[in-house]
Order: C-alpha cells, then sequence, then structure tokens
C-alpha cells in the first residue's frame, strides 16, 4: 500500500478515536511530501497481468490533436471499447474528432486540473503527447521549457501518485553529434543541441528514475521522424518528409529546407502506432529497458523524391536550405539500431520507402494526382 494511503488511514483513525477532540479533518498534501507517492520492493514486477485477462486499461492521451494523438485513439478504442479513451488538449477539436469519442479540455501544467481529470475518470493508462517540437522549441525556448519539462513534472507526480502506466515518447533528437550517427544504439552518449532535445533525455532519465525509486510503470519509445497524411507538419526537422506529399499534390513544385543528401531514420505512422500499443501492453518482465528505439527505413529528401517521382514525373523539387533545420538534423542518428526492441517485444515494422509513398498517394487519392497533372 502507498505510504500516503497508509498515513491518511492512521492519521484519520487518530482523530475519529478521539470523540470531542475538537479537531479538524486531516487534509495530507500529496504533492508537497517529501517521501515517495509509492514505495515498492526493488525486484517487483509490474502491471504485468495482460488485459485480456482483466479489465480494459482507462487511457488519457494529452496532447491529442497533435500529429500522432488521433489515430492512437482510434487504435486504442477498437481495442478497448470508444468510452475506454480520453483525448485531451488545450484546443478545440473538430468537429469530427469531438464526435468520435469522449474529449477533455487539459492543461499539463494546470496539475490540479490533471490530477482532477485521472481521479474522476478512473485513468489508469496515461499517454504523455504534449510537446513543442524541434524547430518550434528553438524559436521560444522558454514555453518549450515549460511544457516539455515542467509540464512532464506533473505528469510523472500524478502518474507515481496513482499508479498509472505511463507512456512518453521520446525521439531521435535527444541524440547530438557526439553520439555515434550509423547505426545509433540504445544506450550510448546523447548530448543533444535541441531544448526539444534535452528535454527528452531529461523525460527518459525521470522517467527511469521513478521507475526505480518509486516502482512507476514507466515506458519510452524513441520515434524517428513520423510520417503522415492526414495532418499538417508540426514544427519538426522531418516534417519535410510529409510536407512533400501535400506540395506534390497541390502544386507539383516541392522545396525542401534540408540538402537533398541528409539522411534520417522514418517510419509511416501506423507503423509507430502499433510500435506504441505493442510495447504498452507487453509483459513488464519481457522489457530489458524502459527505454527504447524503434526503426522502420532511412532515407534522404534526394530519395524521397526520387521514389514519389516514379509515379509523379512531373514533381519538380529545389533546395533551399534551412541552416538551423539542418544543424539539427546534422547532428541526429542517421539509422537506428532497434534490435533490442525486436528481441524484448518482437517489434517489427510493416512499411518500407516504396509501401510509404504508394500508401500516402492512395490516401490522397488517384483523381486529384490525375487533374493536377493532366
Amino acid at each position: 500500500m502507498p505510504v500516503v494511503r497508509i498515513f491518511s488511514k492512521v492519521a484519520k483513525q487518530a482523530l475519529l478515536s478521539t470523540p470531542g477532540c475538537g479537531c479538524q479533518p486531516l487534509t495530507v498534501a500529496v504533492r508537497n511530501i517529501s517521501f515517495s507517492p509509492r514505495q515498492v520492493t526493488s525486484d517487483a514486477s509490474f502491471h504485468s497481468v495482460s488485459f485480456s485477462e482483466t479489465d480494459h486499461p482507462k487511457v488519457l492521451i494529452t496532447g491529442g490533436l497533435g500529429q500522432l494523438g488521433v489515430g492512437l485513439a482510434k487504435l486504442l478504442r477498437k481495442r478497448y471499447g470508444k468510452n475506454n479513451v480520453i483525448l485531451s488538449d488545450i484546443r478545440k477539436p473538430q468537429n469530427s474528432i469531438f464526435h468520435s469519442g469522449p474529449f477533455i479540455y487539459s492543461d499539463i501544467l494546470d496539475y490540479k486540473n490533471l490530477r482532477e481529470i485521472v481521479v474522476n475518470n478512473r485513468i489508469t493508462w496515461l499517454v504523455h503527447y504534449s510537446a513543442l517540437l524541434s524547430a518550434v522549441g528553438e524559436a521560444n525556448v522558454a514555453l518549450a521549457r515549460s511544457v516539455n519539462i515542467t509540464g512532464l513534472h506533473n505528469i510523472l507526480d500524478i502518474a507515481a501518485e496513482h499508479g498509472l502506466r505511463l507512456f512518453v515518447p521520446s525521439t531521435i533528437g535527444a541524440f547530438g553529434p557526439t553520439s555515434p550517427r550509423n547505426p545509433t544504439p540504445d544506450l550510448c552518449v546523447q548530448r543533444p543541441r535541441t531544448i526539444y532535445g534535452v528535454s527528452k533525455v531529461h523525460a527518459e532519465l525521470m522517467g527511469e528514475y521513478y521507475h526505480h525509486r518509486y516502482g512507476l510503470d514507466f515506458r519510452c519509445l524513441r520515434y524517428p521522424g513520423i510520417i503522415s497524411a492526414d495532418s499538417m507538419p508540426g514544427g519538426g526537422t522531418t516534417d519535410y518528409a510529409v510536407q512533400i506529399f501535400h506540395d506534390a499534390i497541390k502544386t507539383g513544385k516541392f522545396e525542401c529546407n534540408l540538402r537533398p543528401d541528409t539522411r534520417l531514420p522514418m517510419m509511416y505512422i501506423d507503423d509507430c502506432l502499433r510500435a506504441t500499443l505493442e510495447v504498452m501492453e507487453a509483459p513488464a518482465e519481457t522489457l530489458s529497458m524502459r527505454t527504447y528505439n524503434i526503426n522502420a527505413m532511412s532515407f534522404t529528401p534526394e530519395e524521397l523524391a526520387q521514389e514519389l517521382q516514379k509515379q509523379m514525373p512531373e514533381l519538380e523539387v529545389t533546395y533551399e536550405v534551412d541552416p538551423v533545420r539542418q544543424a539539427i538534423a546534422d547532428s541526429w542518428p542517421m539509422n537506428f539500431d532497434d534490435s533490442n526492441a525486436r528481441n524484448d517485444w518482437a517489434w517489427k515494422h510493416d512499411y518500407d520507402l516504396p509501401e510509404l509513398v504508394q500508401t500516402m498517394l492512395n490516401f490522397f487519392g488517384s483523381e486529384t494526382r490525375m487533374a493536377r497533372f493532366n
């Protein structure tokens, strides 16, 4: 039993056993106490029972209106039931998203609001997607520090206090220019040069600390660049790989802000979401670590353009290098070593570059392409 609950129970019994003492009800300020919100043995097994044997998890997704949240909610609702997955954000959702399942306003910087949501909705899994991405974070370091670090602290404290299974994504941006780049292993020198990367290393280490210190069931995947058709680029350095499809369909021209030979690891969104579900469902005893690389493909802007031009030969691609984004990309891995994920919980990707391009074009529709180029 958590120490806080023991303390509260003993204090309450002491008050109730002293009639007429005139004492006021005791309130325990959980967040301000100095000891662990949860005490467990170092060899404990966390949430190792599969959810096929128990009730479905009740999931809260923060930052749910970003590139990944809506897709993950759709996947989890199909698996666990519509009402068991709650999307949250500080922005107003589109009607289609609002009516697709539970949505709630949640500001990760508002600890009280976040705690109430977890308690009132009996949350058991928390997927923390709220973050400012690499290029946006460099343009507003103070805000990135607040959202990516202070917000994370709120999430960690609440997850530990209420015994949640917590997923926090990391990124290729968690590595730096002194990291081995091809391939980049799970464990190596990181030392990123962006506030986004620094905040993600902080998240990895804090999550692992809370796991070992408080028994928090923390799980983390380092995502490559994620490519999806049904969301607009969100300010990341790898977003050129999404923007090229939008521009190709709309104008038949694309200006890339990275050098044509800039190689980065990438992944189609369906693989990313499936990996997230699989690591969340993996029995604790199969996890040899709490933060894993996952990989699918690795390509350059030139290689992506050439694959796209096989089906859209009229596409014109030019290069106007953004020095800020290029410097970021040059400090990131060229290829991920994800052998631990493949060995521990049988991770395997489905999409390589040809399948990615075909899937993206199928999403936009052949009629649109024909109208543009005929």
